[in-house]
């Protein structure tokens, strides 16, 4: 049985922010099918340091590995990208000793199929390269760029042409890829209706929760916190988590009196870290999310800049909570709006929802329980990736084997 390849943007352990939950899985199940090898980066030496525990974790079926600290900064990136007419998403991504990694394994190793993850990785690709090509774009980045740039500002011109450059690159990894895949129905149909590419196979490869992690039963204790309590979580250094807590502290939680928000989430950056007073509580990384989320009233996922599927939503549905949502965040999840969660747009429709849950904790309660029934029927991880078997060209025989 021939070998996998697996490219990712980040070391897809441990499975603690959204595109390295999504890579993690992915890795685990292909790692049950064949033999992977690996070749990534990482953001920094400590998350590099992580290669061990992955290993252990996948129990010896993964071959060899590399992992490369991402050191070129967004400044280089953008000169280099500006020299060479490429988006600053590649230049950003780009590494000379990885490239010969995976030279050598194509040239050494059994490789059947390469799974690049996110479009970053489809440039270490060859491009003749007879090995079967699956590409997991996850979102499209290039319509992140664009939604960027009619933010205004003076990143405008350059989101711009990041998007403009960004998406003909995507557009071309598609043609030449066996598979494209993409983390919604929604996502995978604005591509295909952007790309114009009759002959791409282009799919949803939809996430799933880990709903034993992930379980209102867990003996997990509740992080202590004023009540009632409003929870955010995601990597805070992130550009859409970002604007959503921002604007959430500004345009909604003025709304709400007596009312406590709680940002959760790693590396917040400076805007965030500035939000911090009296009601709201910014924690920077914590050892258990669940914690936060077993404490809240009420989770909120504000987003006005958002691709695919949001896993913080799925999780919070996991747990119980009641989810107050905006339309970005809720774009693509496969729920019911007033039964398994809220979905308000603006800001007076959001702090109503909130308002009327927190008034009404029987309604909550309910809406809790219907979220954690609708993951459990629509989002086990073992269903959603049972095509990759087919999809990296194993078929069921194999796949069982």
């Amino acid at each position: 049985m021939a070998d996998i390849l697996f490219l990712a943007h980040r070391i897809p352990y441990p499975p603690d922010r959204g595109d390295k939950i999504r890579s993690w899985h992915e890795l685990k199940h292909l790692s049950r099918l064949a033999r992977v090898h690996l070749a990534c980066f990482a953001d920094d030496p400590a998350d590099a340091a992580h290669l061990p525990a992955l290993r252990k974790a996948l129990n010896g079926r993964l071959g060899e590995a590399k992992v490369e600290v991402r050191r070129t900064g967004k400044a280089v990136a953008g000169a280099r990208a500006l020299i060479e007419g490429r988006p600053v998403s590649l230049t950003m991504f780009d590494s000379h000793g990885l490239r010969a990694f995976v030279r050598r394994l194509l040239a050494t190793r059994d490789i059947g199929t390469i799974f690049a993850f996110s479009g970053q990785m489809a440039q270490f690709v060859p491009p003749r390269a007879p090995q079967r090509f699956v590409m997991d774009f996850g979102d499209m980045d290039s319509e992140k760029f664009a939604s960027y740039a009619e933010e205004g500002g003076l990143m405008a011109p350059i989101h711009r042409r990041e998007a403009r450059i960004l998406f003909a690159f995507e557009r071309a990894v598609a043609a030449r890829a066996e598979i494209s895949l993409f983390v919604s129905e929604a996502e995978a149909g604005l591509f295909r209706e952007r790309v114009h590419l009759p002959g791409a196979d282009i799919r949803a490869l939809q996430n799933g929760v880990d709903l034993r992690f992930y379980d209102p039963a867990a003996a997990v204790a509740p992080a202590e916190a004023p009540h009632p309590l409003i929870v955010f979580t995601g990597q805070m250094d992130y550009a859409p988590n970002i604007d959503a807590v921002t604007w959430f502290a500004a345009e909604v939680l003025p709304m709400l009196p007596g009312i406590t928000f709680a940002i959760v989430g790693r590396k917040p950056a400076e805007a965030v870290r500035k939000l911090a007073r009296e009601r709201v509580i910014v924690t920077g990384a914590v050892d258990d999310v669940r914690a936060w989320l077993a404490a809240a009233d009420i989770v909120v996922a504000p987003l006005r800049i958002a691709r695919g599927i949001q896993n913080k939503v799925l999780e919070a549905m996991a747990m119980a909570r009641p989810v107050v949502a905006s339309p970005a965040a809720f774009e693509g999840i496969d729920a019911k709006s007033g039964r398994d969660l809220i979905v308000a747009e603006s800001a007076e429709e959001q702090a109503e929802a909130i308002s009327d849950l927190l008034a009404d904790p029987a309604r909550a309660a309910a809406i809790g329980k219907a979220a954690r029934r609708r993951v459990e029927q629509a989002y086990r991880w073992e269903a959603q990736l049972a095509p990759l078997a087919e999809i990296v060209g194993l078929g069921k025989r194999k796949a069982a084997a």
